[in-house]
Order: structure tokens, then sequence, then C-alpha cells
């Protein structure tokens, strides 16, 4: 069975201004090794088997493509999509990739949210989805830290207070594996204006009827979104869980 990859990293970064305002947010340097983020993420797909990739860009895409060229020298095939000006949201860039060929034939796609540094295992990833017969698997994690403190308030009055407290929900990490019979619904919606891949394509899917499985992410992983989650990035935190990417 044919496996590919399609990173989305065409975001122009607005919660990381102004680190964001000349470089795009998946080139920022993190790590002992002052890799861009978007390179760990090329050698975990790379680790684990998926040799075939589309980085689906946009804003400052010559960064991007300078860096990474074809993927010689990562062991990958890399290929670009450029989202157009008219292209809104990640499920509209994925459209377009797949839409123009810049994604190829495959049996199952790993979508994989470029703002995101995991040592998430992929092929366990992947094997899953199969076993189950997933028309999409959505990689979760249990437990959600709610990133402000919350008031419990009764008659006017706050009678309980906790900071930042984890609540048990499943919360989505930005990564998915979609089969290729989900392809037309994803047409199907963003030709009726669906923007978001998570807002608007995975009810679409769940909508039909169709098999979405969880697959519990449990090891490192963390959402580079914000200049706050970026400055919480140090040097021995990233070796001791990416280390094994070389």
């Amino acid at each position: 069975m044919s496996t590919k990859a399609a990173v989305l990293c065409g975001g122009e970064g607005t919660r990381l201004r102004p680190l964001t305002k000349d470089r795009q947010k998946t080139m920022m340097e993190i790590g002992p090794k002052q890799w861009p983020l978007l390179e760990y993420i090329v050698r975990l797909l790379a680790y684990h088997g998926l040799t075939e990739i589309t980085l689906l860009t946009g804003y400052k895409s010559e960064q991007i493509e300078r860096h990474f060229d074809n993927g010689a020298r990562f062991g990958v095939s890399l290929t670009y999509s450029k989202d157009t000006e008219t292209i809104k949201g990640s499920a509209q860039s994925l459209a377009h990739a797949l839409r123009s060929g810049r994604v190829g034939g495959f049996d199952e796609l790993v979508v994989y949210y470029g703002d995101i540094l995991s040592a998430l295992n992929v092929h366990d990833l992947v094997e899953r989805h199969r076993s189950e017969g997933a028309a999409l698997t959505l990689v979760l994690t249990k437990d959600y830290q709610v990133p402000v403190g919350v008031a419990q308030v009764s008659d006017s009055r706050v009678v309980a207070f906790t900071e930042k407290p984890t609540l048990p929900l499943n919360t989505t990490m930005g990564c998915l594996v979609m089969s290729r019979g989900t392809v037309p619904i994803l047409e199907e919606v963003t030709s009726a204006g669906g923007r978001d891949i998570m807002t608007h394509f995975v009810p679409s899917v769940i909508a039909r009827g169709l098999k979405v499985s969880p697959y519990y992410m449990e090891g490192f992983w963390q959402d580079i979104g914000t200049i706050e989650a970026y400055d919480k990035l140090d040097d021995r935190l990233i070796e001791e869980n990416l280390g094994f990417l070389e």
C-alpha cells in the first residue's frame, strides 16, 4: 500500500509576531542543532519510512524551498504545493494540493501540521489506521491543560479557583491519517466554502457515518504556535525527546 505525507506549512504565524515578520514560522531554528522546526518534522517522517512528502506552502515559501530543495539530503523526495491568494485555510490548501496533482496517488495520506513538534510514532499510527479500516484516524491526547485559571462562581461570589487545571478531554494534536476514499468529501466541503480540516472536513466525514478512529499520543509533543510555547523549548528538552533524529 502507498502511504504519503503532506505538511501544512503556509501560515503567516501571526501569533508569533514579531518573530515571524521576516521568517516563515516553520523555519524558526530550535534545539541544540538549530534546525528549523520543519526540518524536525521532515526528519521524523523519514525516520518512520515516509519518503514522499508534499509541503503545502504559502507565506515566505521561498525560505522553505531554499532550505529543503528536493529533499535528497534528508533522504526524502519533496514536492511543493503553493497556495494561491484565493486559498484560505488548511482544508482548502490540502484540496488544492490534491487537485493539482502535487500530492500523487496514495492509499493513506498522513497530514501533519507544521507548527507541531513531536516524537510521534508515525509508522505505528499508519499501521493502526490500516488495522482499524478507518476513513480517518485522528491523533489525540487524553488530557488538556487549560492555559488560564478557572473560577467557580456561585451567588456572585468566587467559591473556588484552580490555576491552569487539567481537564479529561480528548484533544487533537495536529496530525491525522486520511484514506483515499475521503478525498471526494474534502472536495465537496471546500467547494461549499469550508476552510478548515478540523472544523469542516473531519465533522463532514463523521456525519457521513464513516469510521473515524482515535490514536492516542503519549510521548513528547509541543504546539509551537505562540511566543510563550516557543520560549519554553530548551535544548535539553529537545535533545532528550528528539535526539534520535540525525
